[in-house]
């Protein structure tokens, strides 16, 4: 089974991005044909610093390899080392109706949230159904958010195949209904375009400061705690097995202990999770030569794979000729 993801280099990784997606990629790559891709043209839509984007891609392969991306078992690469997907990108853009856009909930969230509403962000799903249909996966993993995507996604491809008979495969999408939407500091989706993140690989002070501004009820110190909706609670039993949770609701349930307490906890839990990442990390940090060799061996591959299909795009649409 071929199971494909991608992410935008668009700020540091945060542990919304490690449940939501990167997690079920590392563990797909043990048993599933996977490929992992740095999604650099959808960050300008939100990004518009060149050097700034170069480093953020650089920064978004060596997290990525240091979370456990294996090059040996994954095809990883970065999005506009295959130009091929704005190609089709623009192919799928004539079998795209408005309506289907309009009806975006990530366009729409998005510019309610201050980004700027450019066309690049209006057609944002077209660019991830060529990312998506280039591939031919069977799989998406996604976070609840994003279904809509795929969806889209499937509606184009439908139209295409319909068209020009059954040129692309229909995805579908995996969500993982434990941590499919991973919660803020402020209780919403964590998201960098919200500012609401903890991020995996910053300083220890820096990741307590955030820590400490999760949003918490102001209940007595020595009273019994809400557990259940509680931003703490929700972000700590990701990492924690069920005797663990159990072990942390009968704190809050105790009382004696406050939300500050809990933050503390919470730190504790991240730092020591992610030890073995950040010294891995450090390694291709200092090694990124290493890093760009790995990202082009990934592009030729999966170049491999999209050449055949977008040659049969052109073919089936008149471009070739």
């Amino acid at each position: 089974m071929r199971v494909l993801t991608g992410i935008q280099p668009s700020g540091d990784l945060h542990i919304g991005n490690y449940f939501g997606s990167i997690k079920q990629m590392i563990e797909a790559q043990n048993d599933n044909e996977t490929f992992a891709f740095i999604a650099n043209y959808h960050a300008q839509t939100s990004l518009s610093d060149g050097k700034r984007l170069s480093e953020l891609t650089m920064q978004a392969a060596i997290d990525f390899l240091a979370l456990g991306i294996d090059p040996q078992k994954t095809v990883f690469w970065v999005q506009s080392d295959v130009k091929e997907v704005l190609e089709l990108y623009w192919v799928l853009s004539s079998f795209t109706p408005m309506g289907l856009l309009e009806r975006a909930h990530s366009y729409k969230d998005k510019v309610a949230k201050g980004i700027a509403p450019n066309h690049s962000l209006f057609s944002y799903p077209v660019l991830m159904a060529a990312d998506i249909l280039l591939y031919s996966p069977d799989v998406i993993p996604v976070g609840k958010d994003q279904i809509q995507h795929v969806e889209i996604t499937r509606d184009i491809a439908i139209k295409f195949n319909n068209e020009y008979g059954e040129v692309f495969k229909l995805p579908q999408y995996k969500v993982d209904e434990n941590v499919a939407t991973v919660p803020g500091i402020d209780g919403q989706k964590m998201s960098k375009s919200y500012g609401n993140t903890i991020e995996i690989f910053s300083e220890e002070k820096k990741q307590l400061k955030k820590i400490k501004k999760i949003v918490t009820e102001q209940v007595a110190l020595e009273a019994p705690k809400e557990w259940k909706g509680c931003n703490v609670y929700n972000i700590a039993k990701l990492f924690l097995d069920e005797e663990g949770c159990k072990e942390l609701q009968q704190r809050y349930e105790r009382g004696g202990e406050g939300h500050g307490h809990f933050k503390l906890y919470l730190h504790d839990v991240i730092w020591e999770y992610f030890r073995p990442f950040r010294e891995k990390r450090a390694y291709y940090q200092t090694h990124q030569d290493e890093v760009r060799e790995i990202l082009q061996m990934g592009a030729s591959k999966a170049k491999e794979v999209a050449l055949p299909l977008i040659e049969k795009v052109r073919t089936k649409t008149g471009i070739a000729y």
